[in-house]
């Protein structure tokens, strides 16, 4: 008599879901919650306006400010137009730069953007996220090369905006 051969994902599935378990029961910390419970009292709609942009770049703060309002939606907290804003976050975009790595073939993108909630007029919470996005350069032609840059800016720009928003959110 042979044992069947079953494929390892089969095979793995019951020790994974114990360990899943184990997990869970053990007050590891780790708990599954519904983005935006840590908005503040009464704040049911957050406006945010276009962020300014202190660097040389140009339409960064488009870019930001789309990913940003992005998290709002989706926790269903953006304002504006005819529903009234509770609460502003003001976005800034402070920096931007690019540099060679260390890899070779590989360039790095970086960015620095400030955030502040204000609610009734005052300064509620003030946050800075920084982050880096690595791409390739291209196989020499500029147009590619810049393609690639830009696709790094907005992956760079929705991790930023979402830890951005999860750090205001978690301390508001």
């Amino acid at each position: 008599m042979s044992l069947r051969f079953e494929p390892l994902s089969r095979r793995l599935r019951p020790a994974v879901l114990l360990v899943g378990c184990a997990l869970g029961l053990s007050g590891c910390g780790y708990r599954l919650a519904p983005r935006g419970t840590g908005l503040p009292e009464g704040v049911m709609a957050v406006c945010a306006p276009i962020f300014a942009n202190e660097t040389a770049e140009p339409a960064l703060e488009t870019l930001f400010t789309r990913y940003l309002r992005q998290e709002l939606t989706q926790v269903g907290r953006l304002g504006g137009g005819s529903i009234p804003c509770d609460a502003r976050v003001e976005g800034t975009v402070v920096a931007v730069w690019s540099s060679p790595t260390l890899v070779e073939r590989f360039f790095r993108v970086y960015a620095t953007v400030r955030l502040r909630l204000t609610r009734e007029g005052q300064q509620a919470q003030e946050t800075v996220v920084s982050g880096t996005e690595d791409y390739l350069p291209g196989s020499g032609d500029i147009l590619e090369a810049e393609s690639n840059r830009q696709a790094a800016l907005d992956r760079l720009a929705q991790v930023l905006m979402r830890d951005g928003f999860d750090r205001l959110a978690s301390t508001w």
